[in-house]
């Protein structure tokens, strides 16, 4: 007598808050650590990241880059995915205007005056959110509508 048994897959179930927690942390990591990537190659290549504004001298790397990563994203993601136990769609509206703002301020970087090299780091660094953005969204919403 043959006896088969078939195994029954388990489905590892993680709390929707959690993935919520986690895509919007690992995203902020991810950007920060891409962004100190982008501006260790800007340094390199003789970047200063140093600019003027109203007179006073202001060293922005690598605390800004920092800062400037981590702290905007940290409030839109978060945001959007708060939104996002009233209304899912909001994750993809968040993940275009949040793209579009990304690339959109890279117009305060070149209007400031540092040089090319830090310049060119600093708008990149603005370019690196996008994918983030969005692979962090999107990440949220198949784990709301996997459900």
């Amino acid at each position: 007598m043959t006896t088969t048994t078939t195994a029954t897959p388990t489905a590892v179930r993680t709390l929707p808050a959690l993935n919520r927690a986690v895509a919007v942390l690992g995203g902020v990591v991810a950007a920060v650590v891409a962004n100190l990537i982008v501006w260790g190659i800007g340094a390199a290549a003789g970047g200063s990241f140093i600019t003027t504004d109203g007179g006073k001298v202001m060293d922005v790397a690598p605390g800004g880059v920092i800062f400037m990563s981590a702290v905007p994203l940290l409030i839109g993601l978060t945001v959007a995915v708060l939104v996002s136990y009233l209304w899912t769609g909001v994750l993809r509206v968040a993940a275009v205007v949040g793209s579009v703002l990304s690339i959109a301020t890279i117009a305060l970087t070149v209007a400031s005056d540092f040089d090319t090299a830090s310049t060119i780091a600093l708008s990149v660094m603005h370019v690196v959110l996008v994918p983030v953005i969005v692979v962090a969204l999107e990440g949220v919403r198949k784990s709301i509508t996997a459900r």
